[in-house]
């Protein structure tokens, strides 16, 4: 890896050197460019947005598919209905969402920051739409450079309006995924919109604009904190975007005619279109530095310069530094992808997905909540029969209503003197008094651990929930 020194700012004469604080930014114009990698970068664009724009409004047994329904604090992913109590779901994804991150990193570099990031598919989309409203890189620069007129205003003004719809939308549709989307857009047309989905559709939809139209690579280089510590999950056998030096260099522009093997050149001809279709505006024949996204634009457009110079392709390419220093092939390459690391990283990940799956699978779609009465801890009531009183919150996580029948066991003589079978709506949640009794003098003084059974009427959901009466001394 080639280290670049960073060198002390001089001041005038006599006065000593010193570093600036701040650097001055150069907006950067990427260069539109086609190839393998460009394609696959479109088809993660239309696949994400696809599933980020279409899920809101998709239907699932008469209800939103997918809605976090924070109000009701029920959370709907297709047949499955989850509730605050289900946080270890959450959790469980997040690991295994990390894992991955940690895995394909391990693999192949930054894949996700160059296809799949938020940040990557919008800056995308924004910058499609400016390349058809202004033009290309060198006719945004000539427009950004003229003065103003007529035509620059109106670009100007079109393309923002644009970026705004666009955001918008991306914030309407965030929010559609915490209040019904069809419902949100009645109240859209109606101005009947709450100020808290106001708010979060202009803070969501002013995030993207800002970001993906303005930002763009400075969240990359500086706010991104992975861009910081993915160094610590690469290795030698780490595929990254590389530029072969000992092939390129010198480097030297000449003419296509011209015979490679009479000029004292390398196969660079130093046309700097790697650098102008950089996102981030790095030269990757300096070595991999933290600002590359390994997004693959250098090596489609390298490769289509050399296809034209009628060199081999692969000056820029996606290979590891051991094979770049021993000069490895593509199978020997795949041999060392197997390495400890790796396959520590899939088996945990493996072991994740399949322990969450199975978790769903066999869930039982009732939650109960047991909360003894504070108020009357225990009491004496009539027929001489000791008392402990009961607050019980029965879930429903089915979308029918449901008949439970609740039982307690754990001491001698005890008995639920309310009711024992109680109607729940679909989805929803039901408190409900329970009353135990049993014989006074038929336990010891003290606190004794008991269970409470609830189960489906007719079916298979049933739970055990435990606690404890209290005998007075």
């Amino acid at each position: 890896m080639k280290v670049i020194p960073i060198v002390p700012v001089a001041g005038q004469e006599g006065e000593p050197a010193s570093e600036s604080l701040y650097e001055a930014q150069k907006k950067i114009y990427p260069r539109a460019v086609t190839g393998l990698f460009a394609r696959w970068r479109w088809a993660f664009v239309w696949l994400t947005q696809i599933v980020f724009y279409g899920l809101p409004w998709l239907s699932w047994g008469g209800r939103q598919a997918v809605l976090f329904d924070l109000a009701a604090r029920r959370f709907y992913i297709f047949g499955y209905v989850l509730y605050p109590q289900d946080f270890i779901y959450l959790t469980g994804l997040l690991v295994i969402s990390a894992l991955s991150l940690f895995l394909f990193t391990a693999v192949a570099g930054r894949l996700w920051c160059g296809f799949a990031c938020p940040q990557t598919v919008y800056t995308e989309m924004f910058l499609w739409i400016e390349r058809k409203v202004e033009g290309d890189r060198t006719a945004r620069m000539k427009l950004d450079g003229a003065p103003m007129s007529l035509e620059k205003l109106v670009k100007k003004w079109f393309k923002h309006l644009l970026w705004v719809g666009l955001a918008m939308w991306t914030g309407f549709s965030f929010v559609g995924y915490f209040t019904p989307i069809r419902e949100l857009g009645m109240e859209f047309l109606q101005t009947r919109m709450g100020s808290w989905e106001v708010f979060w559709v202009f803070f969501y939809g002013f995030a993207t604009y800002g970001n993906a139209g303005f930002m763009r690579e400075q969240v990359c280089k500086y706010m991104c904190p992975y861009a910081r510590f993915q160094s610590a999950m690469f290795d030698h056998d780490t595929m990254i975007v590389s530029y072969d030096e000992a092939r390129g260099e010198p480097r030297g522009s000449r003419s296509r005619k011209a015979d490679l093997s009479q000029l004292a050149l390398g196969s660079c001809v130093d046309c700097s279109l790697c650098v102008q279709v950089c996102p981030t505006g790095i030269d990757i024949r300096h070595g991999l530095q933290y600002e590359c996204i390994g997004c693959g634009g250098c090596i489609d457009v390298c490769n289509g310069v050399m296809d034209k110079m009628g060199y081999e392709r692969g000056l820029i390419r996606f290979t590891t530094q051991n094979a770049m220093a021993r000069g490895w092939k593509r199978k020997d390459i795949l041999r060392h992808v197997l390495r400890p690391r790796v396959l520590l990283y899939a088996t945990v990940l493996l072991a994740l997905c399949l322990g969450v799956g199975l978790s769903l699978a066999l869930r039982t779609p009732l939650k109960v909540d047991v909360v003894r009465d504070r108020a009357a801890l225990s009491r004496i009531v009539a027929g001489g029969r000791l008392e402990n009183v009961y607050r019980i919150q029965i879930m429903n996580a089915t979308e029918r209503p449901q008949n439970y029948t609740l039982h307690v066991e754990g001491l001698p003589g005890l008995v639920v003197a309310s009711e024992t079978e109680f109607s729940v709506a679909p989805a929803d949640a039901r408190w409900v008094v329970v009353r135990l009794q049993m014989p006074y003098g038929a336990a010891e003084p003290g606190s004794h651990p008991i269970h409470f059974l609830i189960g489906e009427a007719g079916g298979d959901a049933h739970v055990s929930e435990k606690s404890v009466f209290l005998v007075p001394h």
